[in-house]
């Protein structure tokens, strides 16, 4: 049988681990400069847990774990008659892959509720698995790197992660990204001045595409979802909306100078800006966009999403305010917010902009040449001080030709090689060759190890 993988999934080399690992050590320096700490949930969950709380379309795409054992067994026969599968389903499947790692947070918070403290500031940066079409950037498989603090309404919480987003970029090489910014709050204010509050999802998930689609599209959409032209007519406005954050909030109060709730989130969005002008950033841009209407099953305020300015590769990381996240598993008023960062999608961003140069493959720094079994019984007493002293060191399994183990020293790019034969035994004067000069010495071990550590050419 010719080996392969599931669709969706890669392999990845040394190489390809050495630039991921890169990005994870960046983003966890940042989380953890910020207080949060770090928590792990299983690679599944019972399928209770995650099921019904995505939508229809994400319950779809949740992989789900057959029981063990004749998992047939239990079902009965006039279910299996019929081939239904959503009635068969919950009978022969209790768990299932995680599909993000926001929902076994929420499950993990009130199933540990008494051991923590509030607000509780956690980071997680693990796998998820979704039965999706993969495609560029998208897979089956894939790591999520979310921070979320829970227990808090204050908006200070989303400067912080502003201030997050900003630094993790400016550390990885990504100068110019934007944190674009919304409020749900503005977007149920656009559906209450229509008064068509029912209207929401469908006027919000046409909007969100206005720079894919344009102007005379999501008007043609929304009519098509029952927007009536007079409603139209009120939001019309939405597509002249330009200027800095200021001229942009202070039309958006004109547009919703009657809806509550609507100038509650344009305070909010005022709140965020002018805390973030004061502080400042480094290089990341901020953009109040009010077609932005991801996440709408669950946040309640703030709603976030980052894209890198020179690469056209969608978000980068998103996230937003939710108020009741833990009341799916019963625990009511438990305020929160949370970001993400699309690992996939950073790592493409690196390689188009070339930024991983600064990535070093992990290698040995020293190979011992194996002359044959006294000598490699020396090297390897030698190879022990050498990384007593951290000083990455192999030995040469084989006693083969030495044209042999010096090309394989060259095809890993090991810098440096120890040559150990009988008179250096005797001498404890050993050869050290420069694999990159051709340069080489005799030294003893401890002068092996002075220049190695001084990365003495």
């Amino acid at each position: 049988m010719k080996p392969g993988i599931p669709k969706g999934t890669r392999d990845f080399s040394a190489k390809e681990i050495a630039k991921r690992q890169f990005i994870f050590k960046n983003i966890q320096q940042v989380f953890e400069l910020y207080g949060f700490a770090p928590i792990e949930t299983p690679s599944f969950e019972k399928s209770d847990t995650l099921m019904g709380k995505y939508g229809e379309e994400g319950d779809r795409l949740i992989f789900k774990i057959l029981n063990s054992g004749d998992f047939l067994k239990k079902v009965d026969e006039r279910l299996l008659t019929a081939k239904n599968s959503l009635q068969i389903a919950p009978k022969i499947t209790e768990k299932a892959l995680r599909y993000d790692l926001t929902v076994p947070f929420a499950r993990y918070v009130v199933q540990h509720f008494n051991e923590l403290s509030f607000p509780f500031k956690r980071y997680q940066m693990q796998p998820v698995w979704r039965a999706d079409r993969p495609q560029k950037g998208r897979f089956r498989e894939f790591y999520q790197c979310d921070a979320d603090v829970i227990g808090s309404k204050s908006l200070w919480q989303e400067v912080a992660f502003m201030q997050v987003y900003d630094e993790v970029f400016d550390k990885l090489g990504i100068k110019d990204i934007t944190i674009h910014v919304n409020n749900r709050k503005i977007l149920s204010g656009l559906a209450e001045i229509i008064e068509a509050p029912d209207k929401l999802i469908d006027l919000t998930v046409a909007l969100d595409k206005l720079d894919k689609i344009g102007q005379e599209a999501v008007i043609a959409e929304w009519k098509e979802k029952g927007i009536e032209e007079n409603a139209i007519q009120k939001l019309q406005p939405l597509f002249a909306l330009k200027g800095t954050y200021n001229e942009v909030l202070s039309q958006l109060e004109t547009i919703l100078a009657e809806s509550e709730i609507g100038l509650e989130g344009i305070a909010d969005m005022y709140f965020l800006f002018e805390n973030l002008e004061k502080i400042g950033l480094r290089t990341a841009h901020l953009n109040p966009n009010i077609t932005l209407a991801r996440g709408l099953n669950y946040y309640t305020g703030t709603i976030l999403e980052v894209t890198a300015d020179k690469v056209a590769m969608g978000s980068v990381g998103g996230g937003g305010r939710y108020d009741d996240l833990t009341g799916i598993f019963g625990l009511k008023n438990m305020s929160g917010m949370g970001i993400s960062f699309g690992l996939d999608r950073i790592y493409l961003v690196m390689e188009e902009l070339d930024l991983f140069d600064q990535v070093d493959i992990p290698k040995p720094d020293l190979l011992a040449i194996n002359f044959g079994e006294k000598e490699a019984l020396h090297s390897l007493q030698l190879i022990k001080t050498l990384r007593a002293a951290d000083i990455k060191a192999e030995l040469y399994p084989d006693n083969a030709k030495m044209k042999k183990q010096f090309s394989y020293a060259d095809k890993r790019n090991i810098k440096w090689v120890l040559i150990v034969g009988t008179s250096e035994m005797e001498t404890k004067k050993y050869t050290l060759k420069n694999m990159t000069s051709g340069n080489q010495w005799t030294l003893a071990i401890k002068d092996i190890i002075e220049k190695l550590k001084n990365k003495n050419p």
